[in-house]
């Protein structure tokens, strides 16, 4: 595997915009992957939200970092993803100094391999050596999946930093295999239309073709003078309507014990999440009206691509948040969305609350 040059960006991150990602599309839904093709050098994206996003997630890494981030051992039925972290902090700092040079530098051993990186505008540097999952996860924007697959042809989760979730915790989703984490997360149209396919695609995907898809959905944020002011938009956790992060309750989705997986609590879905906070300070915060200004899309833009040599699968998720006012600014946007959500309560009425 030759890997393509990666070219230069050429805008100043801190000035630009982020990405007007707006993956709904008018007309009937379809249940699909939605994956396409990824060109190499929008692996990952930087934009003038980085600086931003780097100190909500250092702060988070900082208080709760045992329980966001984690690289599991060998298990009988899977590898470990020690090798996988090793060589993710690597591909990571490859790319990240090439395509974006006025970010980030590195320094490299008498074997060239990446020894330190350095954010140039934070003047940050890491030793990619000393937990380098946790160093992925502070490198860039995107929460961190890596997985791996299993003697039994299953795909596991074995390692990930998830740092801004929203609405769910890596704690209780770490060492699941693939279809486990769809089923008892009740994913809608999971086992009719996505299963096959999904296990189909992990199976072959090749070390060069990375794919790219987006999601979204709808979520109202806290009043500016009531929200967290570390975090505003509640990207980390969605407090107001999960309730807190540590006392929250987790149920699975299904009631199947699962097969393989250590010890750590089940997992549940952001429905189930939303009425079932624990008695000893879960609750989630007084229901207050939504009004227009609280809304926003909140969109992710999922990358997977196949590392070379430990063969473990990358899954990157990038959030963005806007603002529903200023959609509605956007010319053609509202009728845009009113036909695309009329299209999912049709198509895939499940998926529509």
């Amino acid at each position: 595997f030759q890997y393509p040059k990666i070219t230069a960006f050429e805008h100043d991150v801190e000035s630009f915009p982020p990405r007007p990602y707006r993956p709904f599309k008018p007309g009937t839904y379809y249940v699909t992957m939605g994956i396409r093709s990824m060109d190499w050098n929008d692996w990952i994206e930087l934009d003038s939200q980085f600086l931003e996003w780097h100190r909500i997630r250092s702060e988070r890494i900082a208080a709760r970092g045992s329980r966001l981030i984690y690289t599991l051992p060998d298990r009988p039925i899977v590898r470990g993803a020690q090798p996988a972290a090793e060589e993710l902090v690597q591909e990571l700092s490859e790319f990240l100094s090439k395509r974006y040079p006025s970010v980030y530098s590195v320094t490299r051993d008498g074997a060239g391999k990446v020894r330190t990186i350095t954010i140039l505008p934070t003047k940050e540097t890491y030793d990619v050596s000393i937990e380098p999952m946790r160093v992925s996860a502070l490198l860039i924007p995107d929460d961190l999946s890596v997985l791996i697959e299993g003697k039994d042809g299953q795909y596991y989760l074995q390692g990930g930093a998830i740092i801004v979730p929203g609405t769910w915790r890596l704690e209780d989703k770490i060492g699941m295999p693939l279809d486990e984490i769809h089923i008892t997360g009740e994913v809608p149209y999971y086992k009719e239309k996505l299963q096959r396919s999904l296990n189909r695609f992990f199976s072959r995907l090749p070390v060069d073709k990375p794919v790219v898809r987006n999601n979204w959905f709808f979520q109202a944020v806290l009043p500016r003078d009531a929200a967290d002011p570390h975090d505003p938009e509640e990207l980390g956790w969605y407090k107001s309507v999960m309730g807190s992060e540590d006392d929250f309750v987790h149920v699975p989705g299904d009631q199947h014990a699962p097969a393989h997986k250590p010890d750590s609590p089940r997992a549940t879905t952001t429905k189930q999440q939303k009425c079932k906070a624990s008695a000893s300070g879960g609750t989630p915060s007084p229901v207050l009206p939504i009004t227009v200004d609280r809304v926003r899309l909140r969109s992710e833009r999922q990358t997977l691509r196949r590392l070379p040599c430990s063969g473990a699968i990358v899954f990157t998720v990038r959030t963005y948040k806007t603002p529903l006012e200023q959609l509605a600014r956007e010319p053609g946007m509202a009728a845009r969305l009113a036909s695309a959500l009329r299209g999912v309560k049709e198509g895939a009425p499940e998926t529509y609350a």
